[in-house]
């Protein structure tokens, strides 16, 4: 299942979600070792984790959380222009329709083959809720050994300008979302068909 939560107050009254901010911890504090806040010593919440927060999270069969992602509106504060303006080499986009990707998290319990069936459910996610929402943009930010994983899936993507030599490489990125995007996901054997649920209809 795949499930949808708008802002960080129902993401909070939520277990499922509870377990995406400790997943988020766990990966990003204690795997990676990014300087960012934790809440209670269990939870990975930051300033950009407020009520025009979305997540959407991937659950396995028994309903744990498998992988997740944040997206943040791009016509207020958000990480591309706040943090890593200096990875763009022109204004990053912007706007109603755009949307910027941060915190793709995956279980670290999850083995090899999980870990790219998660990922793989959690980016057709990613593309039915843009499509369903008319989102036409994707802006993110990734090192880039990941980079160049997301630029192969064989999506419209493209660098924003050049990575950073000073930050494990990292770079910004833009994805065009369309129609003709699952097919184009498809041919790289990526994309899934994928129902969304709302964080009110899976807990009813």
């Amino acid at each position: 299942m795949v499930v949808i939560g708008n802002g960080i107050e129902q993401a909070l009254s939520d277990r499922l979600f509870r377990s995406m901010f400790e997943e988020r911890k766990r990966v990003f504090v204690d795997l990676l070792g990014w300087d960012i806040p934790v809440l209670a010593g269990r939870y990975e919440i930051d300033q950009f984790d407020d009520d025009e927060a979305t997540y959407i999270v991937v659950t396995d069969g028994t309903g744990e959380h498998c992988g997740s992602a944040r997206l943040l509106r791009t016509d207020r504060p958000h990480i591309l222009d706040t943090i890593f303006p200096y990875l763009c080499d022109d204004i990053p986009p912007a706007g109603p329709t755009v949307r910027e990707i941060t915190r793709f998290c995956l279980a670290r319990r999850l083995k090899a083959r999980e870990r790219l069936a998660t990922r793989n459910r959690l980016v057709s996610a990613l593309v039915e809720h843009a499509l369903c929402n008319g989102i036409t943009t994707y802006t993110g930010v990734a090192e880039w050994v990941w980079f160049q994983q997301i630029l192969a899936f064989g999506w419209q993507c493209l660098p924003l300008g050049r990575p950073s030599n000073a930050d494990r490489g990292l770079s910004a990125m833009r994805i065009d979302i369309s129609p003709a995007t699952p097919g184009l996901l498809r041919q790289s054997g990526i994309f899934t068909s994928i129902q969304l649920m709302d964080l009110d209809r899976a807990a009813a």
